[in-house]
């Protein structure tokens, strides 16, 4: 008897046409066939697409918390609670590198200077590099992975527990509740930092110039004050502005764009701490090459 007809005899269905039982019939599996290769040209076109979209974001959040800033109320307790988080809880990082960049500076000068006789100069070139790049941009890379990442991770953790479209759904406006107060906060802060870096990475120079090269503190003051002038700290301080609004609006646009539960927030965090970083340095470029044109005009 052949296999059909002992099926059909024993009551059972042949083989061909069983219904199927839950487990993989790996005779009859075609694979599906492998994705297309990407090429490069695709690859940079889908990053500028994303980049465009991200700084097209930025942009018009800006234009909302802006636009939001006369509006009542005036969001002051959530701005002082801001200042009091970025500001106070960030001057021991501030404290502990500007010292040891003073340091570090110190001898790296003395090093090059020695070459020359010029170990004379040193209190006018820290002071001078200080004044003018060292304090508010390494202050603003180094608070900014503070607080960027963190305002990343706050927003982030409301916006994927809903929390960003319940403040929507009562009528307020999350860049009005969210965004301004910490743009708000960054903006007066980083110039006090910058200003306290300033001081402590002298102190760090002081410290070395006397222990090491008998400079002592009263000739390294008179000395670089006479090289340093206040257009100098006023060139340095005037970034710092647009460094604490760039960390505050980068932030809060990753926290807003948050997905994907806990995993996303970690996500967000990293990527608001790089988009930080770079947008401070190529910021910090463009602003010294107008600072330096305008006060040679």
């Amino acid at each position: 008897m052949s296999a059909p007809e002992r099926g059909a005899g024993s009551g059972r269905l042949p083989l061909d046409d069983a219904p199927p039982s839950g487990r993989p019939s790996f005779g009859r599996i075609s694979l599906p066939p492998p994705p297309p290769e990407v090429s490069w040209l695709e690859q940079w076109g889908a990053k500028l697409r994303s980049f465009a979209e991200h700084v097209g974001d930025v942009v018009v959040l800006t234009m909302q918390t802006v636009r939001s800033i006369p509006r009542r109320p005036l969001e002051l307790k959530a701005t002082l609670h801001q200042l009091e988080s970025l500001g106070v809880k960030s001057m021991g990082i501030v404290a502990v590198t500007s010292v040891f960049i003073g340091m570090v500076m110190t001898i790296q000068f003395a090093y090059g200077l020695r070459r020359f006789g010029g170990v004379e100069y040193i209190p006018r070139v820290v002071v001078l590099s200080f004044c003018r790049e060292l304090a508010p941009t390494l202050t603003a890379v180094i608070v900014g992975g503070r607080i960027g990442s963190g305002m990343a991770a706050e927003v982030g953790a409301m916006n994927v527990t809903e929390q960003v479209e319940a403040i929507r759904a009562l009528g307020a406006d999350p860049a009005k509740k969210l965004v301004l107060p910490r743009m708000a906060a960054a903006v007066i802060v980083m110039p006090l930092l910058s200003v306290y870096a300033l001081a402590l990475g002298t102190v760090g120079a002081i410290i070395i110039c006397d222990l090491e090269f008998g400079i002592a503190p009263s000739l390294f003051l008179s000395s670089s004050l006479e090289a340093v002038r206040l257009g100098d700290f006023i060139a340095g301080e005037a970034k710092t502005p647009v460094f604490g609004f760039l960390i505050a609006i980068i932030g809060c646009h990753f926290g807003l764009r948050t997905r994907g539960g806990t995993e996303g927030v970690g996500y967000s965090t990293t990527r608001s701490v790089v988009a930080v970083s770079i947008a401070i340095l190529i910021s910090d470029f463009m602003l010294t090459k107008l600072l330096i044109a305008m006060q040679s005009s």
